[in-house]
C-alpha cells in the first residue's frame, strides 16, 4: 500500500455524528492528516460549547470545519447539506470532493421488547426510529451523496457497528437490529458502489467507554466481561478506530470492500483470557 496525502484544497470527510465518541476521533484523526471535516451532529444547550471547541480544533490544524447541527435521519435536512455543499464546491470551482464518509449515528432506543408495562416496553414508533437513524441513513446518504455527484473516485465509506449484530444483552435488541441491518447495507453499497470504485466497510469496535456505552443498563458488567478477555488488558479507545479508518482512507488500497473489521484488541476471538507465563 501507498500513502496517499489529502489535498486541503480538494478532499472532505463527511462525518456522521461529528460531535462525540468514535466520530469526533475519527474528525480530528483524519484533519490531522490534511481531510476538510463535514461534521454532522445534533446537540443542544451546553453540548455546543464542546462543538465549537471541536471545530476550532480541527481548524487549528489547516483545514476547514463545516459543521451542521441537524437530525441526520431527516431526508429535508440531508438534502440542505448536500446543497450547501455543493454550493461550496462550487464556490472552489468545483474542486471539492469527498473522500470518506463515516457512519457513527448513536440514537436509538433501549428497552425490553417484551415488558407487561406499554410505558417501559419498546414500541412500533421507537423500533421503527432505531433501524431509521442506525442503519438505513447510512444507504441515504451515501445514495444522495451519490446522486449530488460528491464522491471522488476511490472514495472510502465506513460505518460503525458493534458485536450487539451477532450478540444480545437486555434492553439492546432494537440496536442489535439495526447494528445487524447495517452490515447487510454494507454489504449491498459494496456490490452497487464498486463499479464507481468507491468501497464500504463496516468497523465493529471493542467495548469502548463512550457516551454511548454510558447509555446502556448494565454496561458496567459489559466492561468487566471486555477487560476479562481483551489481551491486550484494556478496552478499545475511540483513537484506536479512528488511526485504523485513517491509516485505510490515505492509503490506495480499493480491494477491501463488504467487510467487517474488528478492531477491538481481540476481544471478539477470546473466550477468555488467562495471562501467559513470562
Amino acid at each position: 500500500m501507498t500513502y496517499i496525502k489529502p489535498d486541503p484544497e480538494k478532499d472532505y470527510a463527511i462525518i456522521l455524528g461529528a460531535s462525540s465518541g468514535f466520530g469526533e476521533a475519527v474528525a480530528m484523526e483524519l484533519a490531522a492528516s490534511g481531510f476538510n471535516i463535514v461534521g454532522i451532529h445534533l446537540d443542544r444547550g451546553s453540548a455546543l460549547t464542546k462543538v465549537e471547541q471541536i471545530k476550532r480544533q480541527i481548524q487549528d490544524k489547516g483545514v476547514e470545519a463545516l459543521f451542521f447541527n441537524i437530525n441526520a435521519a431527516s431526508e429535508q435536512k440531508r438534502n440542505e447539506v448536500l446543497t450547501r455543499l455543493k454550493e461550496h464546491f462550487a464556490e472552489k470551482g468545483n474542486q471539492g470532493r469527498v473522500k470518506v464518509m463515516l457512519h457513527s449515528l448513536a440514537f436509538g432506543s433501549l428497552a425490553p421488547f417484551i415488558h407487561n408495562d406499554p410505558k417501559e416496553r419498546l414500541s412500533q414508533k421507537q423500533m421503527e426510529m432505531t433501524l431509521n437513524v442506525m442503519a438505513h441513513s447510512l444507504v441515504y446518504w451515501t445514495r444522495d451523496i451519490m446522486l449530488a455527484d460528491l464522491f471522488g473516485r476511490g472514495a472510502k465509506i465506513y460505518a460503525m457497528t458493534s458485536s450487539g449484530s451477532t450478540r444480545v444483552t437486555p434492553f439492546y435488541g432494537a440496536v442489535s437490529a439495526a447494528k445487524a441491518a447495517l452490515e447487510s447495507h454494507v454489504r449491498q453499497l459494496a456490490l452497487e458502489l464498486a463499479p464507481y470504485q468507491i468501497t464500504c466497510n463496516a468497523i465493529r469496535a471493542g467495548v469502548t467507554f463512550t457516551p454511548a456505552l454510558r447509555k446502556i443498563p448494565g454496561h458496567e458488567t459489559m466492561i468487566d466481561i471486555a477487560l476479562s478477555q481483551i489481551p491486550f488488558k484494556r478496552l478499545t479507545q475511540p483513537a484506536d478506530i479512528a488511526k485504523f479508518i485513517c491509516a485505510q482512507a490515505t492509503s490506495d488500497e480499493i480491494w477491501a470492500t463488504g467487510n467487517i473489521f474488528n478492531v477491538d484488541g481481540g476481544e471478539i476471538c477470546v473466550a477468555f483470557h488467562t495471562p501467559l507465563r513470562k
